[in-house]
């Protein structure tokens, strides 16, 4: 079953910290979004295999936006 991690405010993403393929623990930084001068980290809810990263650096997210898939 595919969880998705999705942004919880509008920001940019300052850094990507994961690649697919990757796997992650429940707790392990995903990224790091810049809002207002402000490092936001963005933490996995989940354990597993990234299978789908849709976000890069550098670029917006929006409330809502699915960011990292992990299965």
């Amino acid at each position: 079953m595919s969880q998705k991690v999705v942004a919880e405010m509008t920001a940019n993403v300052w850094k990507l910290l994961v690649k697919v393929g990757d796997e992650v623990t429940e707790g392990d930084e995903l990224a790091i979004l810049e809002s207002m001068k402000m490092e936001i980290p963005v933490e996995s809810d989940y354990s597993g295999k990234v299978t789908e990263v849709t976000i890069e650096e550098g670029g917006p997210v929006n409330e809502g936006d699915i960011m990292v898939v992990i299965a």
